[in-house]
């Protein structure tokens, strides 16, 4: 059967500009939706985070107000918690071999700009995956991972394919783009990607060669489900 790897966030913070914390983690949906798609076409699924620490999810993703109303936050805590057992245990990232995996997953939140931004392991992992020709899929903020990534001779081994990711547009609607100390957006053009972002909070993904995208949670599902028919 296909497998999985979500590499998760083990950030609970993320470092503001002024030197305050915003409290965050993976975001909720950005796992859930995905691991229930997964599931449903019967893949093999495993996690892993910096150091194998127990991964935070983000308390405003659990809330009705970013979840279309208290029913669906409800659905999505309940799968979590029925997740619990082995999402509290995750193997090591830096023990981890991509080339052991159909998929390797990344989902966002804000977590991802505090540690996965600068995880050498996670850049090599990533860089390793690509060439090896495993499906690669990051979400939303997880687009952050990809930038630590380089070859050899130092460039990114990212540059020239198209992607999205979260947009300065969204950060801003969402209130912290004047705290952020960098957007998303501009670091992955500033490397070489050729970045397209649709209307803030639609669903959109952006899938070249082995590279697939989703810009925001709105767009879990569909980033899912594109990786199962690809495979």
């Amino acid at each position: 059967m296909p497998s999985v790897l979500f590499v998760l966030t083990g950030a609970d913070h993320w470092t503001l500009n002024d030197g305050t914390t915003h409290p965050t983690g993976f975001w909720a949906e950005e796992l859930a939706t995905p691991h229930r798609v997964f599931t449903q076409a019967g893949f093999d699924i495993a996690f892993a985070t910096p150091g194998g620490v127990a991964p935070t999810v983000d308390p405003a993703s659990l809330t009705a107000e970013y979840n279309g109303g208290q029913d669906q936050a409800d659905a999505v805590a309940s799968y979590l918690a029925a997740i619990d057992e082995t999402l509290r245990i995750p193997a090591r990232l830096e023990d981890t071999v991509p080339t052991s995996y159909d998929v390797v997953f990344y989902p966002g939140g804000h977590g991802p700009m505090e540690d996965l931004a600068v995880n050498e392991a996670s850049g090599r992992l990533l860089t390793s995956a690509l060439d090896s020709g495993t499906q690669v899929a990051v979400l939303c903020h997880a687009p952050a991972a990809l930038l630590p990534a380089r070859r050899e001779d130092g460039s990114w081994p990212f540059a020239g394919y198209r992607m999205t990711g979260f947009s300065n547009a969204e950060e801003t609607q969402g209130g912290l783009a004047d705290k952020a100390p960098w957007l998303l957006e501009d670091r992955l053009v500033e490397l070489g990607a050729e970045y397209a972002a649709a209307e803030p909070w639609s669903s959109h993904t952006v899938h070249d060669r082995t590279l697939h995208t989703g810009q925001n949670p709105g767009s879990s599902e569909q980033l899912a489900r594109e990786i199962v028919a690809a495979l």
